[in-house]
């Protein structure tokens, strides 16, 4: 259930919000648009303090991170994108995107939020906390903790605006399951595409295939794509290789 601590100045539209989901196949409750809201004014107040993004309007709050966040759960079925209580992490999670808003969507998702920089877990805290959803945070590098503590561990791996494809796979392959599945959010069409063909040899010998691409466009028009990878068998040891080699070397 979301708890939902009231704050003093509402930063977005939630009349708004609730449309942009529902012409997006989403309904939102009254108490999911409290919580969008909540997240939405401590995005706010923390960014003045920390980097968190440089989207702050409340229409950009609206579309370009919770709704962007949320489309995949429509575009492959909001219960088929992830398993009944199945667990996802979120690598180099940022701000919660796009995990926190999945969670408002799915609660049923045993979050996971992955980021190196302390600051930010600082603010995921706070973020959660004052939601009532419950989440791990982790501090660290997704290519660290790839190779022993969170090596295969997760249903559902997600990341976006973290890397070139070629690299983020190195980075979140390792850390889904076999039968598993890692699901990128990237932007245009023609940069995804091209990221893809570079990045297929790699994702083959880190266990995975791309299983599908979705292209689509916020309600202002900027475009994006999905790209889904499922993962077929285990990661070979070897893999993830350091964050240095990977740059150096994409698989």
């Amino acid at each position: 259930m979301v708890r939902v601590m009231v704050r003093k100045m509402a930063v977005i539209d939630t009349s708004r919000l609730k449309r942009l989901f529902s012409d997006s196949g989403l309904s939102l409750s009254a108490a999911q648009l409290e919580a969008f809201s909540t997240y939405a004014g401590l995005l706010v107040e923390w960014n003045e303090k920390i980097n968190l993004t440089a989207i702050t309007d409340p229409e950009g709050i609206e579309a370009k991170h919770f709704l962007d966040s949320c489309l995949p759960l429509s575009i492959l079925g909001l219960d088929a994108s992830i398993p009944q209580g199945g667990s996802l992490i979120d690598v180099g999670t940022g701000a919660g995107f796009p995990g926190i808003p999945m969670k408002l969507i799915r609660p049923d998702i045993k979050l996971t939020l992955l980021d190196s920089l302390a600051k930010r877990l600082s603010f995921l805290s706070e973020v959660c906390s004052s939601l009532g959803i419950e989440a791990e945070l982790v501090h660290g590098r997704a290519e660290d903790l790839g190779r022993l503590e969170l090596r295969e561990k997760f249903d559902v791996a997600t990341a976006r605006a973290v890397a070139r494809l070629s690299v983020l796979c190195e980075y979140c392959l390792p850390l889904v399951k076999p039968g598993g599945s890692f699901l990128a959010l990237k932007g245009s069409p023609a940069e995804a595409d091209t990221e893809a063909e570079a990045a297929a040899r790699g994702i083959g010998l880190l266990g995975g295939k791309i299983s599908r691409v979705e292209r689509y466009s916020l309600p202002g028009g900027d475009s994006r794509t999905l790209i889904v990878i499922d993962k077929l068998s285990h990661t070979p040891a070897k893999y993830p290789r350091p964050k240095g080699k990977m740059n150096k070397a994409p698989l």
